[in-house]
């Protein structure tokens, strides 16, 4: 099992201090207090340093629903702020740009602990491409599901690779493309619905994908109101994957935020969907760190290469 912390030199973020189910970032010039579930510590820094440096704090409504889904909150601004911004992540030859707002739920269009992830997937995409290349095919096509604001994508995309960004929301899509363009990239395909259906269409057709992302909620719903549930569709889910996913020169990428899921279980998951013997996977957890050197675990992924 590997551990990969979201990159320390990242401009234009940075975790300050986490602690008592809360954590204090910075996004761009802005300090932000959201709630952390997984800080089950003390904070380092005293709560009026926090607040001192804070722009916006979000407090959550009613908490979670019997169905699991994240109830709403409310942003209270401490400082002068937009309601949207840029960010940038570069790294090589991975250069985007992601518009950030505060959203009723907590989140800002962004999760940095998948920096490695982006890092990942631009490598792989690129050594593919250049493998395409040197055999006169096409580029590779790489389908990101459950895409969200689109990191992922825009990573596959910079390293030149015919992408597919499907989620089923439209106005995540929207933002997501927004992202495209600020990036200066082009020629993304994006598809609102639902993301096994549109897996289970993609096999019928015969159609293939040298890298497939996955990074799926726990609960959700399609466009015209299907359930997702991941306890109960992830392996038809990956075994549907299985059938798209290219044989050789490919990859896939799934990454889980479900409390209570482990590394190993996603490894085990994969393995089992896409009946792998012989193949190696890596699989561990991505997480953040804050200046006092504490990590603040985040999600746990499997990945592999053929």
């Amino acid at each position: 099992m590997i551990l990969l912390e979201s990159p320390t030199k990242w401009s234009d973020y940075e975790l300050i201090d986490s602690g008592s189910f809360e954590k204090l970032e910075r996004f761009g010039p802005y300090f932000l207090i959201r709630p952390e579930p997984k800080a089950l510590w003390n904070k380092t820094m005293p709560e009026k340093e926090w607040l001192a440096a804070a722009h916006t704090k979000f407090t959550t409504g009613a908490g979670f629903g019997r169905a699991g889904k994240e109830d709403s909150g409310t942003w209270h601004r401490l400082k002068n702020m937009p309601d949207q911004w840029q960010v940038s992540y570069k790294k090589g030859g991975l250069d985007i740009k992601m518009r950030l707002g505060l959203t009723a739920f907590k989140h800002v269009g962004l999760f940095p602990e998948q920096a490695p992830n982006w890092d990942y997937i631009y490598k792989n995409t690129s050594e593919i491409a250049e493998i395409n290349k040197g055999r006169g095919m096409q580029p590779p096509k790489v389908l990101n599901l459950f895409a969200y604001t689109g990191g992922a994508s825009l990573a596959a995309k910079c390293a030149g690779a015919d992408v597919t960004h499907l989620d089923s929301v439209r106005q995540v899509v929207t933002w997501a493309r927004h992202n495209m363009e600020i990036s200066r990239l082009d020629n993304i395909r994006w598809v609102v619905e639902d993301a096994l259906r549109f897996v289970k269409r993609e096999a019928k057709r015969g159609n293939k994908y040298q890298g497939i992302i996955m990074d799926p909620p726990a609960y959700g719903h399609g466009p015209d109101g299907e359930k997702w549930k991941l306890d109960e569709l992830l392996f038809e889910m990956m075994e549907s994957v299985k059938q798209i996913l290219a044989t050789q020169d490919s990859f896939l990428v799934l990454n889980l935020y479900s409390n209570g899921y482990s590394a190993l279980l996603s490894d085990t998951v994969l393995k089992s969907a896409l009946r792998i013997k012989n193949e190696k996977t890596e699989y561990g957890e991505l997480f953040l760190q804050d200046k006092t050197g504490r990590a603040l675990p985040l999600s746990v992924f499997t990945r592999l290469r053929r």
